[in-house]
């Protein structure tokens, strides 16, 4: 069942001469100014409505604008009537007016000169509600995106579906889906951007099947309206629920965007719709550790000690050191937006690839908000969720692992936790794209495993990896965890060790003291090796990569 249309509490500043009245902070604002810093409010950051016509301006370059032309369908199918008057007439009122011709709009135009086919709804319009023309014209729109392989920007503004069209109003979720599924088979990069309000059909539908959800600041979005919702249960929501901000903290948009920030943003994202193999540069060799007897020797325990500094670089560091015009993406799209797994696109030396690591954070405030690395069940399916785009776009994927393991709690239990792992397992042993993985420090158990396995995996020189912590294997086994030193050694925790019995491929050499000392020079000798191994799985099809990286795992433990 669709939820009813929503009617939202006003967005506009209304007038006063030369001034408008901000509605949520009751500021004066001169209208110059609101319009020069595109209807938002200087003063609480309000984000009052657009128009087609503004948004366009707003998200597209001058003079790219062309209006697509609009597909024909049956205005009033069951010519309907409230007794007061027929819908044949309100919406010739409606287009009689000084606005849109429908509630949706389709444009094609470019974003910083990226191309895009784009679809913008207009709340003034039957409040934004999906009948069987937006239905329509959302699918043409798909389906052209789809013919020219150019992406599909979706900008939503809805108060559910259009009553006034029955059930041919309800099957408008079911087409426009479908022209999604369409997209997502032949690998074109689709986003929605969310403004107030996205309820109903739409946000059951087209709204949220994007690979990329962006909302504005404060815009609301939601299968049933907070009315209906408080009418049914019979209690008062919390401040800000199915708020932008909500959203994310939910785990069911990837980012909020203020409205100044959404063309830039939005170019980045378009860029990840342009992979492109072996760039053809020369570069010279990596300084890689191949051969264990390479690798200077050291003492495990002395190993783990200094994986586990916490001055060592993050993957939200590295990703500052190596990645230009990177994007953080958030969210699992159920339930979460785990902070110990980060994840994002970026360019590394100019060429697209999605980003995923553990995130310990450095402060112990920080390492406490993030679990300390140790990812929960939202993190390992946001990682999928990342992964699954890096596949259908093309992109190859670059995985720092540095985390004790999953985190070992009661809700991460009821969530999955054995599950969100066992699937990350099996997406990645079938992914179409390049995998290299980088342990940067701590590769603890099937909570790094579940980010490692990869085409290429690599070590840096004092990273570990191992089935248990020294200190547990040796509460266990020696009965006394004072015995974890001699737990790290005969574990074979060490890059040496971990070279020598094929774990990993290369060890990545370290910076005199640790990568701690220069993250700057460890981060290059980082980019170096990934850069290697890339180009070195670049010429390699989808159907050679998946078959060598499974037999790379069916060898473990093999005495043939």
């Amino acid at each position: 069942m669709t939820a009813p249309q929503e009617t939202a509490p006003a967005r506009e500043l209304r007038p006063e001469p030369e001034w408008l009245r901000c509605p949520s902070c009751r500021g004066f604002v001169y209208a110059a100014r609101y319009e020069r810093e595109l209807r938002v409010c200087p003063s609480c950051g309000l984000h009052g409505r657009m128009g087609v016509e503004e948004r366009a301006a707003q998200l597209l370059d001058p003079g790219s604008i062309e209006t697509l032309p609009a597909p024909r369908v049956v205005d009033d199918p069951l010519e309907f009537s409230d007794g007061r008057t027929s819908y044949a007439a309100a919406l010739s009122r409606a287009r009689g007016a000084d606005g849109p011709d429908e509630a949706v709009v389709c444009l094609r135009g470019t974003v910083q000169g990226r191309p895009v086919i784009a679809a913008i709804m207009d709340f003034r319009f039957f409040g934004g509600s999906m009948g069987c023309a937006v239905g329509e014209r959302i699918a043409a729109a798909a389906e052209l995106a789809l013919l020219e392989r150019t992406p599909l920007l979706l900008v939503t503004s809805s108060g559910g579906a259009r009553m006034q069209e029955g059930a041919l109003s309800l099957m408008q979720m079911a087409k426009t889906s479908q022209a999604m599924a369409a997209l997502d088979e032949a690998g074109v990069l689709t986003i929605t951007l969310v403004t107030d309000p996205t309820y109903g059909g739409v946000a059951a539908s087209f709204a949220t099947l994007s690979d990329i959800v962006l909302a504005e600041p404060g815009a609301r979005m939601g299968f049933a309206g907070p009315r209906v919702i408080e009418q049914t249960i019979r209690e008062r929501l919390p401040k800000g629920f199915q708020t932008a901000e909500f959203l994310l903290e939910s785990g069911l948009v990837d980012g909020v965007v203020p409205r100044p920030q959404l063309r830039p943003v939005l170019a980045r994202l378009l860029d990840a719709g342009r992979a492109g193999g072996r760039d053809g540069r020369e570069r010279p060799p990596a300084r890689l550790f191949r051969v264990p007897e390479e690798v200077p020797a050291g003492d495990p325990w002395e190993a783990v000690q200094l994986a586990r500094n916490v001055d060592r670089p993050t993957t939200l560091d590295y990703a500052g050191y190596l990645l230009e015009d990177f994007q953080e993406l958030h969210g699992d799209r159920m339930s979460g937006d785990c902070p110990a797994i980060v994840g994002g696109i970026g360019r590394l030396d100019g060429r697209p690839i999605m980003f995923i690591g553990n995130e310990k954070g450095h402060t112990t405030r920080d390492r406490a908000v993030r679990n300390f690395g140790m990812g929960t069940p939202a993190g390992y399916r946001k990682a999928a969720r990342l992964m699954r785009l890096a596949g259908k776009l093309g992109l190859p994927v670059v995985t720092l692992i540095d985390t004790p393991g999953a985190f070992p709690g009661l809700q991460a239990e009821q969530q999955g936790q054995a599950v969100a792992i066992a699937e990350n397992l099996r997406l990645m042993s079938g992914l179409p794209v390049p995998i290299v993985a980088v342990v940067t420090g701590e590769g603890g158990s099937g909570g790094a495993l579940a980010l490692g396995v990869a085409d290429r995996v690599l070590a840096l020189r004092h990273a570990v990896y191992s089935v248990i912590s020294p200190e547990g294997c040796a509460s266990i086994l020696w009965k006394d965890s004072a015995a974890a030193p001699q737990a790290a050694a005969a574990l074979r925790v060490d890059a040496g060790s971990l070279l020598r019995h094929g774990i990993v491929d290369a060890v990545v050499p370290e910076p005199e003291g640790g990568a701690h000392s220069d993250p700057a020079a460890a981060a290059d000798l980082v980019r170096a090796a990934i850069l290697e191994m890339l180009d070195e799985l670049a010429d390699r099809s989808p159907q050679v990569l998946v078959m060598e990286r499974r037999d790379r795992f069916r060898r473990y433990g093999s005495a043939g």
